[in-house]
C-alpha cells in the first residue's frame, strides 16, 4: 500500500517504514504525528478524490531534525561596487511511516 501525502508545499509518495523528511514540524524524538494522505494505492486501486480519502491517515514517529544542504546566493551590480552574499540552510525533521490507514477500517 502506498500514500501520497502533501507537507511544507511538496507532495511525496510514501509506504509503511519509509523514513521521509518533511519541512520542520512541532514535536520531541519519539512522538507520533499524523498526515493527511491526499491518494491511496492499494494493489493497483488508485483512491484520489476527496470522498474516497476522506479520514484517512498517514502516521508516523519523529526520528530527529536534520539540516539539508546549504544555497548560497549572490547579488552584484557592476560599475557600483555593490556585493551581497547570503546563505540558507533548510531545517527538516526526519519522520519514519508506521501506518497508513484508508479510514473506511
Amino acid at each position: 500500500m502506498y500514500a501520497v501525502i502533501n507537507s511544507g508545499g511538496k507532495q511525496l509518495s510514501i509506504k509503511e517504514g519509509d523514513i521521509i523528511n518533511v519541512e520542520l514540524v512541532d514535536g520531541e524524538v519519539g512522538s507520533e504525528i499524523i498526515l493527511p494522505a491526499l491518494a491511496i494505492i492499494n494493489d493497483g486501486k488508485v483512491s484520489a478524490n476527496k470522498s474516497s480519502v476522506e479520514g484517512s491517515t498517514v502516521k508516523g514517529h519523529v526520528v530527529g531534525t536534520t539540516k539539508g544542504p546549504k544555497v548560497i546566493g549572490f547579488k552584484y551590480k557592476s560599475k557600483s561596487n555593490q556585493r551581497k552574499r547570503w546563505g540558507h540552510r533548510q531545517k527538516y525533521t526526519s519522520v519514519k511511516i508506521t501506518e497508513i490507514s484508508t479510514g473506511k477500517e
